[in-house]
């Protein structure tokens, strides 16, 4: 049987690059996104459902599928009001956990940080370390949380200092070895890639690293 996948965050950078590999898939019947802004893709599988994202609990009825796959986020520079930061980032992905669990979807995946700790003094850390918690206490059978280091690619808005972190992770990324692995940059192809592909073989914890991300790439044909 066909599956049906639901993506939030398509329109972002992560969330566009799984958006192209699942409309590839002859696996996948139906893609439905939830969104402010449509992708302006014509494809016949694509269901946009253009939305007040902070108002996704509303969407009971559509929002059924076999696979919940997360890629919504913001910056402390796009966003710096804190209560609208923490509504982006933990209050809609633990939404779409809730949603998941009433209507029965047990694949869930989320995007969160390297570094996401609750109990972090870093603001950052501390709300993905919170949205974590949440998301995983609604005990969905298939919960995959995904932890990159620093995403690298071309956005569609300029960020500044985050560009200044790419170039400098660039190069130190072949100094970064044993237990400093994990805090190489990732591009969104590995992360899009290792979602699907835990989404439909599974893995042995929920928790991947970015490192382990990496290393679940060699897997995919």
């Amino acid at each position: 049987m066909k599956k049906t996948a639901i993506i939030l965050g398509a329109t972002g950078l992560t969330g566009g690059v799984l958006l192209k590999k699942l409309l590839k898939d002859t696996a996948y019947e139906s893609i439905k996104l939830f969104s402010r802004s449509s992708v302006n893709n014509p494809d016949p599988k694509i269901e946009e459902h253009l939305i007040d994202m902070f108002e996704l609990e509303k969407e009971h009825e559509n929002f059924k599928a076999d696979e919940v796959y997360v890629c919504i986020g913001t910056t402390k520079g796009k966003t710096p009001d804190k209560e609208t930061y923490k509504k982006i980032d933990k209050g809609i992905p633990v939404a779409a956990a809730k949603l998941s669990k009433q209507n029965n979807i047990n694949t869930y995946l989320v995007i969160s940080a390297l570094g996401a700790n609750a109990n972090s003094g870093v603001f950052y850390n501390k709300v993905k370390g919170e949205m974590q918690n949440e998301v995983l206490a609604q005990k969905i059978q298939n919960t995959y949380i995904f932890q990159p280091s620093l995403i690298s690619g071309d956005r569609d808005e300029s960020r500044f200092w985050e560009n200044v972190a790419k170039k400098a992770m660039s190069v130190l990324n072949v100094v970064m070895i044993g237990g400093l692995k994990k805090y190489r940059s990732i591009h969104p192809e590995q992360i899009a890639s290792a979602m699907k592909w835990v989404a439909n073989n599974g893995y042995q914890q929920q928790i991947l690293e970015s490192d382990e991300i990496i290393e679940i790439n060699k897997k995919v044909s």
